[in-house]
């Protein structure tokens, strides 16, 4: 199923799309795209309705594909290539940073650059959600305990990332930093997430074109690995890391001005566009 939200900011409504590719009204079944409903048996019960029964609505804004996110993790330097771009070597355990829930927009919506920002920049992320409640599961259990996955642009102001004092959080987490959706795609649909075409533009010139073959750490190890230092809940996201072409990684750098247009896109799982806008 690919699972989404859809209306005006604050007051989204769940929704699927059909085998057409039109949007299905599923208010009438769950409250949100969240908790309960994300869960494998909450995934059954809409699994097991027929589209067709559901109305058709017209979509003006998608929103953000899954609500009630309480931790939005990302990993850092996941993909050999892109730690090759960047001049840094592989981490012998996974990079964990927090980018503030309060950063998600819908997959169109506007990216705002910071008013003293520099430096700010794209990454095309494959995204995990979590299901059910998970903690200290192992490796081959994993994937009991995920939903679907999502496309994330985890956008990123690097001198505030890396050129202020502290962690990478504050350069992660500016408003409209995490454009998440169109589509949370339940698992059984993607066969392999480690074998997925990866790409973003900007300006329709192609950055970056990868694929997450070149994840260091894949999905299963990660939910694992992160369960072992925290719950995990239903509506966590999980961003997986970046391949490269990353505009901290052109030589000279190319960072986002206002009136940028940035495209992107993982298989299967939908594309997102969004205007770049001056805070």
């Amino acid at each position: 199923m690919k699972l989404l939200r859809y209306g005006p900011l604050g007051q989204e409504k769940p929704g699927l799309i059909d085998k057409d590719g039109n949007v299905r009204d599923l208010s009438g079944h769950v409250k949100d795209i969240a908790g309960e409903a994300i869960s494998p048996e909450g995934l059954k019960k809409l699994a097991a309705i027929d589209p067709a029964s559901l109305p058709l609505v017209e979509v003006d804004r998608y929103g953000a594909c899954v609500a009630g996110t309480g931790k939005f993790i990302c990993i850092g330097l996941n993909y050999s290539d892109h730690a090759a771009e960047t001049g840094a070597t592989v981490p012998p355990e996974p990079i964990i940073f927090m980018k503030a829930t309060s950063a998600i927009v819908g997959p169109n919506d506007n990216v705002e650059i910071p008013r003293t920002s520099l430096k700010t920049d794209w990454e095309v992320e494959l995204g995990v959600v979590i299901g059910k409640h998970a903690k200290y599961v192992s490796e081959d259990e994993a994937m009991d305990y995920v939903a679907g996955y999502c496309l994330i642009n985890d956008v990123s102001e690097r001198a505030f990332q890396a050129e202020r004092q502290g962690q990478w959080t504050k350069g992660k987490s500016c408003d409209t930093f995490g454009p998440t959706g169109p589509w949370l795609v339940t698992k059984d649909e993607i066969k392999d997430p480690q074998n997925l075409k990866m790409w973003l533009e900007v300006n329709g010139h192609r950055y970056q074109d990868g694929t997450s073959a070149t994840m260091v750490y894949g999905v299963k190890y990660l939910v694992s690995y992160l369960s072992q230092f925290m719950s995990l809940h239903p509506g966590d996201i999980i961003s997986t890391g970046t391949p490269p072409g990353v505009g901290l990684g052109q030589k000279p750098n190319v960072f986002l001005k206002e009136g940028d247009i940035i495209t992107l896109g993982i298989e299967g799982l939908g594309e997102q566009r969004q205007q770049v806008v001056q805070g």
